[in-house]
């Protein structure tokens, strides 16, 4: 019989799936639709109308469903060199401070581009050639990014109560060798 901390724990487990599932589908549909256009404009002498226009918009809704991937992760770009130096409790204390950081910043993100969301509601912003408005798109990456809030929560949430380590996905390379062997 299963636990309700290993029930939560697939269950939190199988969000996280989704979220990076949503961000690697958005970077893929992007990429589809750079080549799409490049082959229309440069191939047949007819781009696809906003191409531009949309395939920013939806780099940025990647961008910010990725930093929810990034949220949990924290596969991003860190200097841990005073963390390693220091002894354990010192060091759960500044993996709890950075993801704090990591927090607020996202947190003020999220509140940012719901102004964001509101002005082009209101602003009426719209795509150039298919009059497509920009709201929707906005509304996205802030969904991501709310998504993203969530998990760097949870990630401050588990450094506070188990004591997780920043370096804890670092090793995924050797990890992925190691299991190559025969």
């Amino acid at each position: 019989m299963q636990t309700d901390s290993t029930s939560a724990a697939r269950g939190l487990s199988r969000a996280i799936l989704f979220i990076e599932r949503i961000a690697g589908a958005l970077l893929g549909l992007v990429t589809i639709l750079i080549v799409a256009s490049a082959i229309g404009r440069y191939g047949f002498a007819r781009p696809l109308p906003d191409a531009f226009d949309v395939s920013r918009l939806l780099l940025g809704v990647a961008i910010g469903w990725g930093m929810a991937s990034l949220g949990f992760h924290g596969t991003h770009i860190k200097v841990d060199l005073l963390a390693q130096a220091v002894g354990r409790s010192t060091r759960r204390w500044i993996n709890g401070f950075a993801w704090a950081v990591l927090a607020a910043f996202t947190a003020l993100l999220c509140w940012k581009i719901w102004g964001r969301v509101m002005s082009a509601m209101n602003g009426g912003d719209a795509t150039m050639d298919l009059r497509l408005p920009h709201w929707p798109f906005f509304l996205a990456i802030w969904v991501g990014l709310m998504a993203a809030l969530f998990t760097t929560l949870v990630r401050l949430w588990l450094i506070g109560r188990q004591g997780t380590d920043l370096g804890e996905f670092d090793g995924i390379d050797e990890q992925l060798l190691e299991d190559q062997k025969p």
